[in-house]
């Protein structure tokens, strides 16, 4: 990583489209940017996805990022924003081998020191889920990995909102829905126009 580059993370809004995510991966792969973690879900409005996107790049880069995205039909909008302008969480499942926990206490006390909790127990291993930032899950996978209990380790895609007082997909659709109504406002024949003009 050069010293211009940094974690952007991108949130992306599009309708609901087969095909649409391949498109988008594809944008960073001609660009030869690697995606770092990568989240969809659908967002507070009905039928329109969010994409949770990061990746590690120049300003200069993420912002071609970003307007080769909404150059796409079906993406309604598209921004970038650094950690600070954000609150981020991520989800991690830890398989831990329960005789190794059993004879090595200084694993549980790792794992509550960290705000692990151990969700399920047998005989053959524990399963501990850590939420929180990306850097607290890995120093918890990595100070039970050099103890050597770590039998699994998957984390999920980061997820965030923005600390704006506002979502900026709002303001957009506002504008989209008042647009349209200009438009067909200005295509009805005069008898027929909101003002009769």
């Amino acid at each position: 990583m050069d010293n211009n580059e940094r974690l952007y993370t991108l949130l992306v809004y599009s309708e609901n489209t087969p095909g649409l995510l391949s498109q988008i991966t594809a944008i960073f792969t001609r660009r030869q940017v690697n995606i770092e973690s990568l989240n969809v879900c659908s967002s507070s409005v009905p039928g329109i996805h969010k994409y949770t996107i990061t990746c590690v790049c120049t300003e200069e880069m993420v912002k071609m990022l970003r307007l080769q995205m909404e150059k796409r039909i079906d993406v309604l909008q598209a921004k970038y924003y650094i950690d600070e302008e954000l609150f981020i969480l991520e989800g991690a499942l830890i398989k831990v081998s329960t005789p190794t926990m059993l004879k090595n206490p200084e694993i549980s006390h790792i794992i509550r020191v960290t705000g692990g909790h151990i969700v399920e127990v047998n005989p053959t291993y524990c399963i501990v889920e850590k939420i929180g930032r990306t850097g607290t899950i890995l120093s918890l996978y990595e100070q039970l990995k050099e103890i050597g209990a770590v039998l699994q380790f998957t984390r999920t895609g980061r997820i965030c909102v923005t600390r704006s007082h506002e979502e900026h997909l709002f303001k957009f659709l506002e504008k989209r829905a008042a647009a349209k109504a200009r438009l067909e406002a200005n295509s009805l024949p005069p008898s027929q126009s909101p003002k009769g003009e």
